[in-house]
């Protein structure tokens, strides 16, 4: 794939030929400045991922919306169920509002800004930090509706995927799902209680009223989750699958839940389910979404010091830079899936450790070194992996709504998914899915695999920004 800098004007399919159709070029302006960060400017790539979580928003846009070419949409989410829920997150590329990998954002998201929160500080995105965290804990809010229920997800993958639209035109059904008692999700329930109990942490110094309310839904649906036990994708069949069980999601929100409140008896439960879960003879080989065990590791001799978590953090990290696979360009490579999000997501945890003296030189600049392979310093392309940054970067990420002309033209798969341009908006900031363990990788927005965008892949991401900014 050929790759180009800006924004090209839109391309049209004349049978067989395609030509240049000289309409309106889209000069959309990056949203953040550059700074005198060199030989990267980590600063500029952290605000841009911000400004990803607003292009992804859902619901009411608020008026200091800063993508141009987003408006409102899902307005009558919840209304086939008799309650709003409106907000929160498109998933990805698609408009399914996933509720496990949403909430796993918004923990993770927390985690960054309040353990590297001199790095957003410094960046001057400790507010936006704080408003992209914000958007998710109040879906969540409206997700509670009754004692022992959550509404997990809003729409359908199969009938969003047979679609190719903005959000805004959607017409398609969307369909509500939600756990309770007679059909119990831990992971989701215990994921949304870590979300909460961090974002706790994030909002008590700043707006207390807040900040008490996101803990006592916390502790409910912690409470939920643990006594209600059941696999999510079984109450929910069109949601992502949790393969790795919901062990890891309860004593993950355990340790959440001891961080925010002291209460020890939340930490005695963590120690019950790492024994439960038999977390001591299973190693992981990642960190994402859907295995938390490396975090746990890390939050464990955070909160309790015990060397046994620290040996298990520091068996992880020296996997991670001395028997994982990498990428003939040195990145390390842990799924085909996504992989720039698992370099991302293993960075931070390296950055995490090396703040709290753990073999600091080493974790800091292996760390570093995995980011700078996402922001430009690769051999091999000379690009970034993430959208409108730098000089060269991906410009067909796989991306419902850039990849839409502006309104009034229709946007659909024979043209906005098709065409071989560039999408007509700039997503700037969104780290895209990245290269094969071999280190190809191809430019091209029917390439879910390795263009597909999410608020995942960028949440450790964000966090791993602030942490170098800190650190360096």
């Amino acid at each position: 794939a050929v790759m180009v800098t800006g924004v090209l004007v839109k391309t049209c399919l004349l049978g067989a030929l395609a030509l240049l159709c000289i309409g309106t070029a889209h000069a959309d302006e990056n949203p953040c400045e550059a700074t005198d960060t060199s030989p990267i400017d980590y600063p500029q790539a952290l605000c841009m991922s911000f400004f990803f979580y607003e292009a992804q928003r859902s619901g009411k846009l608020p008026e200091n919306n800063r993508v141009p070419w987003r408006g409102d949409s899902a307005l009558d989410d919840g209304a086939d169920v008799g309650h709003d829920l409106t907000g929160g997150y498109y998933d990805a590329g698609d408009l399914v509002k996933f509720g496990f990998p949403m909430s796993n954002s918004i923990t993770i998201l927390a985690w960054g800004l309040l353990d590297f929160s001199d790095g957003y500080s410094k960046a001057g995105q400790t507010d936006y930090a704080l408003d992209a965290i914000r958007w998710g804990t109040d879906y969540f809010i409206k997700c509670y509706t009754s004692t022992n229920e959550f509404w997990g997800q809003v729409g359908n993958s199969v009938i969003d995927h047979a679609e190719w639209n903005r959000p805004e035109n959607m017409t398609e059904e969307r369909p509500s799902y939600k756990i309770d008692e007679e059909h119990p999700g831990t992971e989701l329930a215990a994921e949304t209680a870590a979300a909460l109990a961090a974002s706790y942490l994030v909002f008590k110094d700043t707006d207390a009223d807040y900040a008490e309310e996101l803990l006592a839904l916390a502790k409910e649906l912690y409470e939920f989750g643990d006594n209600f036990r059941g696999n999510y994708d079984v109450a929910i069949p069109d949601a992502y699958k949790s393969y790795s069980g919901y062990g890891d999601e309860l004593v993950w929100s355990s340790l959440w839940m001891y961080r925010a409140t002291e209460d020890e008896s939340y930490l005695t439960r963590a120690r019950g389910h790492w024994d439960e879960f038999d977390f001591e003879t299973t190693p992981p080989n990642q960190f994402y979404w859907d295995d938390k065990t490396p975090g746990v590791y890390a939050l464990f001799w955070l909160l309790d010091g015990s060397q046994t978590y620290l040996d298990h953090l520091t068996d992880y990290l020296d996997y991670l830079q001395n028997s994982a696979p990498y990428t003939p360009e040195g990145m390390v490579y842990l799924d085909p899936w996504g992989s720039n999000r698992h370099t991302a997501n293993v960075a931070f945890l390296a950055l995490w450790a090396a703040k709290h003296g753990v073999d600091t030189l080493e974790n800091s600049q292996w760390g570093q070194d995995q980011m700078d392979q996402l922001l430009g310093a690769n051999s091999r392309y000379n690009m970034t992996f993430v959208v409108g940054f730098g000089d060269k970067y991906p410009v067909r990420p796989h991306h419902r709504p850039s990849s839409c002309p502006d309104p009034p033209e229709v946007c659909d798969y024979d043209w906005a998914f098709t065409q071989p341009g560039p999408n007509p908006h700039v997503l700037y900031g969104a780290l895209v899915g990245g290269p094969d363990e071999n280190g190809d990788y191809e430019d091209d927005r029917s390439n879910y695999v390795q263009n597909e965008v999410a608020c995942d892949y960028n949440a450790a991401y964000t966090g791993a920004l602030a942490a170098v900014i800190e650190l360096i």
